[in-house]
């Protein structure tokens, strides 16, 4: 049976999901998630919705870890996920630099694209899309999500400068936005 678009969430991961850094998540030990994110996703999970990830890793591109290291960090989601009572049925990443000229590299909607393709949806109109960045705003957007933007990561940096934002829900944080969905204060 088809998902119906509203019960899909598209997450970005670093800053999101987990602590980001200006020098790149390199490793598996450099990977450090927000235990409430990873209790979101369970519990977003459980009460019906289908959650994906799509993010961008130009560190790969940029030589600073490779697809191997990048399917580590994301087997260790997926178990702390599944540990939890939840599950990600899909992780779409960008392993372009920003001057790849890629299709995928958002704020282009590539990787939501790839998330549709992927779940069989016939539109991602009506999907939630949640990041720390105006760009996962944009990519969301594009496909006709309604979007989120949570304060961790470069929320904040991103929430300050206003811009951009006008369609966008402000959460503090994925655990915030989970508890707005699930108490029935969203449509």
């Amino acid at each position: 049976m088809p998902i119906p678009p509203r019960q899909l969430i598209i997450l970005d991961r670093d800053g999101v999901i987990n602590q980001d850094s200006d020098a790149y998540i390199k490793s598996l030990e450099e990977w450090i998630p927000y235990p409430t994110a990873i209790d979101a996703i369970a519990r977003l999970t459980q009460a019906g919705f289908t959650v994906a990830v799509a993010t961008n890793q130009s560190g790969i591109a940029r030589g600073y870890y490779t697809h191997t290291e990048l399917a580590r960090m994301h087997a260790r989601l997926n178990s702390l996920v599944e540990e939890a009572g939840g599950r990600i049925p899909h992780i779409a990443y960008c392993p372009h630099g920003p001057d790849d000229a890629c299709g995928c590299r958002k704020p282009l909607p590539g990787l939501l694209h790839d998330i549709q393709q992927e779940l069989a949806l016939d539109s991602l109109a009506g999907s939630w899309m949640v990041g720390d960045s105006l760009r996962d705003l944009q990519a969301g957007e594009a496909c006709g999500c309604r979007t989120v933007l949570v304060k961790t990561g470069k929320g904040e940096k991103t929430a300050a400068k206003g811009v951009g934002l006008e369609h966008a829900l402000v959460c503090a944080d994925l655990a915030d936005f989970a508890d707005a969905l699930l108490s029935g204060t969203l449509d």
